[in-house]
């Protein structure tokens, strides 16, 4: 199949999530980007998984495309996430803007690491 077809349905899907995440957790009820972090978070779990899955092999699968470039790529969101921390620090909420800064590297890391771990357990 071709790579450009693949990278654009995982792309959708990947924002779709987004969107339905958002969606699942109004911002608006919180003073804190909650949705942004949760799908960052998740989409490095994924790419934790799936890079785990597929380092020793030497095969360049699709699944690679579809999953990594299309639906992480879709789900994350940097621009999203400098938006919100922007938006926190120009309302004076320093402390939730440096949280959510600290927090998203943080866990985003952590569940690469995990992703990409449990792949040896199993």
């Amino acid at each position: 199949m071709n790579g450009y077809f693949l990278v654009f349905i995982g792309g959708g899907l990947g924002s779709l999530a987004r969107f339905l995440m958002i969606k699942l957790i109004d911002p608006q009820k919180f003073n804190f980007p909650y949705a942004t972090l949760i799908a960052n978070v998740f989409s490095c779990f994924i790419l934790g998984i799936v890079v785990g899955y597929f380092m020793d092999k030497t095969s360049d699968s699709p699944i690679k495309l579809l999953l990594l470039t299309g639906f992480c790529g879709g789900f994350s969101t940097f621009s999203t996430f400098a938006y919100e921390s922007n938006l926190l620090f120009t309302s004076q909420h320093f402390t939730s803007a440096i949280a959510n800064i600290v927090l998203n590297f943080a866990l985003s890391i952590l569940a690469i690491y995990a992703g990409t771990f449990i792949t040896k357990i199993f």
